[in-house]
């Protein structure tokens, strides 16, 4: 059974990318060694809070975005064998940029 999951308020949803397996020297690292990821995908996004007047405050993220986020924010959470994170609009540094 597959499973979607749309936020609530600020929140937001993000799959992980996992660090390289293989150091630049070419040494594998064990799981335990790895340190735990700071760049994601935005799954999806909630519809932001409510300002004084009632009114929804959009976020600045959006589906498909890649973004850093802080180290231990968040809440980690499996769909469909998948980890996944939900954290808030507020956990996440800045939006990362191709050019």
């Amino acid at each position: 059974m597959s499973m979607s999951l749309k936020p609530l308020g600020n929140r937001v949803v993000i799959e992980p990318l996992e660090q390289d397996e293989i150091t630049a020297g070419g040494i594998v690292l064990p799981e335990t060694a790895k340190e735990k990821p700071q760049k994601g995908v935005v799954l999806s996004v909630g519809p932001g809070d409510r300002d004084e007047d009632g009114d929804r405050i959009p976020l600045d993220v959006k589906e498909g975005d890649t973004v850093l986020f802080a180290k231990y924010a968040g809440t980690e959470i499996k769909v469909d064998g998948k980890k996944l994170l939900i954290l808030r609009e507020s956990d996440l540094l800045a939006i990362v940029i191709n050019k």
